[in-house]
């Protein structure tokens, strides 16, 4: 599993297995039997590869399909595909989306853009709220002292 995500993701980021081993200081005899699971990484070396590839642990040691490691983003950013945008101007925010970030039917939701790479953002509303108002009494606590 671990071996087989460790392949997958070199080949992804076009590395061979000499380049991989310089840059964790082993062999690459090393990385050919992570690769075809004979061993497994330690702790810090698992650490050192997540950062490599810019993944989490977690999704190292998932047991992730070829097409999972070809969608996966760095760590802490997340593809859940495609939406079409309706003639109102609605999408359909995606299930696995939803759940991770425990978006629910009624909620309210911010939408921020910006023009330069015409981005758009959408964020839960209450979690946007509450970093507002820390940030609001930071600020009036500076103004007291």
């Amino acid at each position: 599993m671990i071996g087989m995500n460790i392949r997958l993701l070199r080949k992804r980021n076009k590395m061979s297995q000499e380049i991989l081993a310089e840059r964790l200081n082993v062999s690459r005899q090393t990385i050919a039997k992570w690769e075809n699971d004979e061993a497994l990484p330690d702790l810090q070396k698992g650490k050192m590869l997540a950062d490599i590839f810019r993944i989490s642990l977690d999704q190292l040691s998932n047991d992730l399909q070829e097409e999972e490691v070809q969608q996966l983003g760095p760590k802490g950013k997340h593809f859940f595909g495609v939406v079409k945008v309706g003639e109102r101007g609605q999408i359909v925010i995606p299930k696995q989306a939803r759940d991770r970030y425990g978006i629910q039917a009624g909620d309210k939701l911010i939408v921020l853009g910006e023009d330069e790479t015409k981005g758009i953002a959408v964020l839960k509303s209450d979690a946007f709220l509450e970093f507002a108002e820390m940030i609001r009494q930071a600020e009036d606590q500076e103004e007291t002292e």
